[in-house]
């Protein structure tokens, strides 16, 4: 049997620090004498969670990882229904379907949007609506070490990495010290580049705002047509820095603070990541520039921008990049289904993904020529198991077909084939704008009801990974 004693124990864990947060928030009101709405949502979250508070005995038993896999799911949601509570409460959203589609969005660090004056809304809202993306960043990276405990003696399996193939080395072999180091880092960075904002000229409220945005690789802006209406040189290249960070493997990070750069130039994966945004920012910049759209140092600011942008699945835009020419729109399509590493808060396939699959591919050219060799494959001189590469596999046709999928649902509400799948393939990998009727400069507003609530559901499947959300719809989740 499930043992809610423990999953109702990590519930009320979650629904504590989000009340917690939601106070940070009313303290932003509070400065701009803003109503107390988000006071008394935040009140209502911490009384909710100190209510399914729930003792646990000196020996809780654990179904396998049956409680991973809910808790797991059970946090999107409850982060996200709740933090619905400053929207209705402040006015700023008047319905509840938009409102929990803004929620997600935020928690599950899309960015797609339905407000359509994002401007006018108080500050304490636009604070909350980018702490949701930070907060929803950080737990995805505590997630991602695969386990989560919830006392000293309980250790819960997550198991969304089974489907990564992540293989990264830790920075301590304590589950818990190595959170702390990366949570650590992870707002390090933030207030690194809130102060560099900063020194740029852009007032302390918004630099704060953006790189919440930027470090969750959210792409939530506090401005109407988002990083256009502040883009100027110094502005993009930090972002853009800050961004390429943000869908590094925060390990990484952690070693290149201790100067153990062997660690980082041994690491498969990060160069992979590397190389990709390199390869595809000459591309788009060279073809910006030979197309005369832009000048040799814009047409590199531009292109280095938008390729990081899309490719962390940050979201932010400066250019409707949906006008391009149709080689450069197929190119930051292709885009969008690359991600960054794992260990970041970046969603998509993953760069570990694409590179397994690419190493698989070769060995089994080889195998087809050698048909009695072991040729195992190999990521930074680890064997990889047979089970992940299936599991891997398996992930990555489950992700195309429910792209297909749900864009058949998406053309049925009257929208062309490339707003279809690339909607789809930008929702599924929480980046945010797609191509055609929701380009950058465009928001979800115009969704029916219906439509809205589809769309929340692709954002919470994609920030799950698929596989650990469909588990809970299997016949044998539930027996015994």
């Amino acid at each position: 049997m499930v043992n809610f004693r423990i999953i109702a124990r990590v519930f009320s864990l979650v629904l504590i620090i989000e009340g917690l947060f939601m106070l940070l928030s009313a303290a932003v009101s509070f400065l701009y004498k803003e109503p107390a709405s988000i006071l008394f949502s935040g009140i209502i979250t911490l009384v909710t969670g100190v209510l399914v508070f729930t003792p646990l005995r000196n020996v809780e038993k654990l179904s396998g990882n049956k409680e991973g896999y809910i808790i797991v799911t059970g946090i999107w949601l409850i982060l996200s229904l709740f933090g619905t509570l400053p929207y209705l409460l402040s006015g700023s959203i008047s319905n509840f379907g938009d409102a929990f589609f803004e929620s997600m969005s935020g928690f599950t660090t899309t960015g797609a949007t339905i407000l359509t004056d994002i401007e006018t809304k108080p500050h304490g809202i636009l604070f909350w609506r980018s702490l949701t993306q930070w907060v929803g960043g950080a737990v995805f990276i505590i997630i991602s070490m695969s386990a989560l405990q919830v006392v000293k003696t309980i250790n819960i399996q997550l198991t969304i990495t089974d489907f990564t193939g992540q293989t990264t080395d830790k920075i301590h072999p304590k589950i818990k010290e190595t959170g702390k180091r990366l949570i650590t880092i992870y707002w390090v960075l933030t207030l690194a580049e809130a102060i560099m904002l900063t020194i740029g000229g852009m007032n302390i409220f918004d630099a704060i705002c953006h790189s919440f945005s930027t470090m969750s690789t959210g792409g939530f802006s506090t401005y109407n047509t988002g990083i256009a209406a502040i883009g100027s040189p110094y502005f993009m290249v930090i972002l853009t820095v800050f961004m390429f960070l943000a869908g590094t493997n925060m390990t990484i990070v952690y070693f290149g603070l201790k100067r153990n750069f062997k660690k980082i130039t041994g690491n498969s994966e990060f160069i992979f990541y590397t190389l990709t945004c390199l390869v595809f920012i000459v591309i788009v910049s060279f073809y910006l520039w030979a197309t005369s759209v832009y000048p040799p140092g814009k047409a590199l600011l531009e292109g280095s921008f938008h390729v990081v942008s899309v490719i962390t699945t940050t979201g932010f835009y400066y250019t409707d990049f949906s006008h391009w020419s149709s080689f450069l729109i197929m190119i930051m399509f292709i885009l969008m289904f690359t991600g960054g590493m794992s260990g970041s808060a970046s969603s998509s396939l993953k760069i570990i993904r694409l590179l397994l699959i690419t190493k698989n591919a070769r060995h089994e050219m080889r195998r087809m020529i050698h048909p009695n060799a072991f040729i195992p494959v190999r990521l930074d001189h680890k064997i990889i198991p047979p089970g992940i590469i299936i599991n891997l596999l398996v992930f990555i046709t489950l992700y195309f077909l429910v792209i297909c999928f749900s864009s058949l649902i998406i053309s049925l509400m009257g929208y062309d084939i490339i707003t279809s799948f690339s909607t789809s393939a930008s929702l599924l990998g929480n980046i945010g704008p797609a191509l055609g009727s929701f380009g950058p400069f465009t928001n979800y507003a115009a969704i029916p009801v219906a439509g809205k609530w589809f769309f929340s559901f692709l954002m919470m499947l994609g920030r799950l990974e698929l596989l650990s959300f469909l588990v809970l719809l299997t016949g044998n989740f539930y027996r015994r």
